[in-house]
């Protein structure tokens, strides 16, 4: 999962008012490369190769599965409760807002290395798709990764770890807010990261346990995280976003996008 996601070209605002020194800022955008951009890459390799099984804590699969729950819980809070406005307003009193992006992915980054490096593999699988229909799940994983390029590519400067705020600090330059734009990918759905997010999920032709609770979980919170953003992105701006709304689908790409 990107660590950070939006569905709209928009730089996270910023708080000027502190200054932080150099030194600071290169750290923390090495950490958030590291961490960040680190978690993001090993998710991706679990997803399509399966869990790395570094601890394998000998449970039996009930124990297993409610350990995995647990992991899963617990990204899930932290992901998603920092990136509410109201956790955002109260990092903003302590710290400069340009690098709340930044300390996002790095707690992230940190919360999704625990998740892959604890989680518990069941074997054996228990759906196993073969001939035909399993050239369904790879092509399933092509169409994925390029609807992750083709988003990116449409978000045009795709700041997913937060990190240019924090350079155009450090450089003495500025990064300005944009507006909501819409635009290649966005013009199908609201969040085309999150529908690719869930077409690799669901990519995998071999189903054990545990990655059918990662599947059922990860698919319902990113549901119901995209719904939380949706409220986000209405105050955010307002009319516009409830238009945008009102013509493209959410996840699913139902509707052929019109000129208008």
């Amino acid at each position: 999962m990107a660590v950070v996601t939006v569905s709209i070209i928009i730089s996270p605002v910023q708080n000027t008012g502190s200054q932080v020194s150099p030194l600071i800022a290169y750290m923390t955008v090495a950490f958030a490369v590291l961490l960040g951009g680190g978690s993001m890459l090993l998710l991706g390799i679990f997803l399509v190769l399966g869990s790395f099984q570094l601890l394998d804590m000998g449970l039996s699969i009930q124990a297993a599965l409610a350990v995995d729950g647990i992991l899963c819980l617990t990204f899930f809070i932290q992901h998603s409760g920092m990136v509410r406005r109201s956790f955002q307003r109260r990092f903003d009193a302590f710290a400069p807002g340009h690098y709340r992006g930044a300390v996002y992915a790095i707690v992230s980054g940190i919360a999704l290395l625990i998740l892959l490096l604890l989680w518990q593999r069941i074997e054996p699988a228990v759906v196993s798709f073969q001939g035909p229909l399993r050239w369904c799940f790879y092509v399933a994983l092509i169409t994925s990764l390029a609807g992750f390029v083709w988003s990116s590519r449409s978000l045009g400067a795709f700041d997913a770890l937060g990190i240019q705020p924090v350079l155009a600090q450090a450089r003495g330059t500025q990064v300005h807010d944009m507006p909501l734009t819409v635009r290649g990918a966005y013009r199908w759905v609201r969040h085309p990261i999150y529908t690719a997010s869930l077409l690799l999920i669901w990519s995998q032709p071999d189903l054990t346990y545990d990655r059918i609770l990662f599947n059922v979980t990860w698919t319902g919170w990113i549901i119901i995280g995209s719904l939380l953003e949706e409220r986000d992105l209405v105050a955010n701006f307002g009319a516009p976003y409830a238009e945008y709304q009102r013509k493209v689908p959410m996840l699913i790409p139902w509707r052929i996008p019109r000129n208008d």
